[in-house]
């Protein structure tokens, strides 16, 4: 879609007209995202920190506990729930609300613990890196409840031994209910946009095949997927970088269509 080219290149013209809004973020001097350096001066605003629900579509992202000493080849990247923060989201955020019809808070997005009972306000959340996520059983009771009540959660910015993590995760949080791998012939892939092949989308780094996983209601593929997981992939990175040189602009403009596209199952299903 050649808006979307227009759109992404537009991104950082559209943050340098916000210079003079400088709003507090949540532990600003620990998010930061990856490991070439924050866009932030560029984007020309500081994020806006956490808002009470007010009917906006709001990014949320998911926040854990980490054990520090277990992710120093990371070097710069900051905490791993935090990485590609804050740009990944407020660009993601113009990209709804430029193509979709809905209202999207692009300033920034709420930060909420697994378990924090304000999650149930929002029907999708998002969490980078869970190869570092290891869950509680209160917070795994908490989850649990969000996703039952109809909460969607995408699982971004791993590979390798990380997803077998995620899947020890998950299972302590939906202990009955299983990983199945998804095609091209998911709903989730034609919810907006058209994406007859996922496995198309090239990851950003890793040398990793990417392969994308769901876990449906009661273990029902004609039920609604409660989660999806980007194995070997960080399409937020795509996100983070977009209108830089980064990656090419046909690559960042797949990697908003998978967004879009969960974002809109997400609010539907």
């Amino acid at each position: 879609m050649k808006s979307i080219v227009m759109i992404a290149a537009a991104l950082l013209i559209a943050g340098a007209g916000a210079g003079a809004a400088k709003l507090a973020a949540p532990d600003a001097a620990q998010l930061r995202g990856g490991g070439r350096g924050s866009q932030r001066d560029t984007l020309g605003v500081e994020p806006e920190g956490n808002t009470p629900y007010d009917g906006r579509f709001v990014f949320v992202r998911l926040r854990y506990p980490t054990r520090w000493d277990g992710f120093r080849h990371l070097g710069n990247g900051g905490i791993p729930w935090s990485h590609d923060y804050p740009e990944a989201e407020m660009h993601f955020m113009k990209i709804i609300e430029e193509i979709t019809l809905l209202k999207p808070r692009t300033s920034g997005s709420n930060i909420l613990d697994v378990d924090d009972p304000e999650l149930c306000n929002y029907p999708v959340a998002y969490m980078a890196e869970p190869g570092f996520w290891k869950v509680t059983d209160r917070q795994a009771e908490g989850f649990r409840a969000y996703l039952m009540k109809g909460g969607f959660v995408i699982f971004d910015d791993f590979r390798g031994y990380d997803w077998d993590n995620l899947q020890e995760q998950m299972r302590r949080v939906l202990p009955q209910w299983n990983w199945v791998p998804l095609d091209g012939t998911h709903p989730i892939f034609h919810s907006f946009f058209e994406i007859d092949d996922p496995m198309s989308l090239v990851p950003p780094y890793g040398g990793l095949p990417a392969s994308y996983w769901g876990i449906f209601e009661n273990n029902d593929p004609k039920k609604r997927l409660v989660a999806i997981a980007n194995v070997n992939n960080d399409i937020s990175e795509y996100w983070e970088w977009s209108g830089t040189g980064y990656a090419p602009v046909d690559l960042d403009n797949e990697a908003y269509k998978f967004g879009v596209n969960y974002i809109i199952y997400g609010m539907t299903h």
